[in-house]
């Protein structure tokens, strides 16, 4: 059974028709890369997913586990283990590191009918996953993102998923505004964390974090569908030929 299941989605924002009939899955354990050009609907896929109050599914499901979750709200799909992190990841002044991470993990703990983490057990993880993803110690501290730079703010958020170790997660643009040294970081920690056993979706319009993070699964979205799926050498294909040349591949056999 897939762990997530997208089942001909319809998505608008206020009224315009953004998703037009979307299928996709991933599987625990796989890596599902989904790329495609600028403004062909990926982003919206992603926050549709995860329940964004600005969008209205018009048509289609959303199943996690095999569980119906349209309707759900956000922080429901976040505590059944649906892990998001983002393209732009905000600041929030006033709340350091330490506790934004420790609340994060709690509520989860809680969800699983678990007891708060202690103080003890709390800094002993969370030192791993720093040294992991390469996040000073002294930033627990520090206000979430304050001052962060790009590289920083993409380093939390692998943290948080190192942290959390959902059951998925999807990482909308995470390699965008990366150096080579952040973006290798970013990856190493991906791969780490996913081990074979965490589903991951993977947006992108690049190719080079999927040298890094080499995906089971490729799927090319255009004009809010799926157009193409194949496997890894789809990402060399749109090396070589871009996706101008497979949009006029996909328009000739429709």
């Amino acid at each position: 059974m897939p762990e997530l299941e997208i089942r001909n989605l319809h998505v608008q924002a206020e009224d315009k028709q953004i998703l037009k009939g979307v299928d996709l899955t991933v599987a625990p354990g796989e890596i599902h890369a989904l790329m495609g050009p600028n403004g062909s609907g990926k982003s919206t896929l992603a926050n549709a997913i995860m329940g964004h109050p600005n969008l209205t599914v018009t048509d289609g499901q959303i199943l996690f586990g095999g569980e119906d979750i349209t309707e759900a709200d956000t922080d429901e799909r976040a505590r059944m283990g649906l892990f998001m992190a983002f393209q732009y990841p905000v600041a929030i002044p006033g709340v350091t590191v330490t506790k934004y991470l420790r609340m994060v993990m709690n509520a989860h703990r809680e969800a699983r009918g678990e007891d708060a983490i202690s103080l003890k057990e709390f800094r002993k993880t969370v030192e791993a996953a720093m040294e992991l993803v390469s996040v000073p110690r002294e930033f627990s501290s520090r206000y979430l993102n304050e001052g962060f730079s790009g590289g920083e703010k993409k380093r939390m958020e692998i943290l948080q998923l190192a942290l959390q170790k959902p059951g998925l997660a999807i990482l909308d643009e995470t390699d965008s505004g990366l150096d080579i040294d952040a973006l290798n970081v970013v990856a190493h920690g991906v791969n780490h964390v996913a081990d074979g056993t965490m589903g991951v979706l993977i947006i992108t319009h690049y190719q080079r974090i999927l040298h890094i993070v080499t995906p089971t699964r490729v799927s090319i979205m255009f004009d809010g569908r799926i157009a193409m799926e194949g496997g890894p050498e789809l990402v060399t294909r749109l090396e070589s030929e871009g996706y101008a040349q497979i949009r006029e591949e996909v328009a000739a056999s429709a």
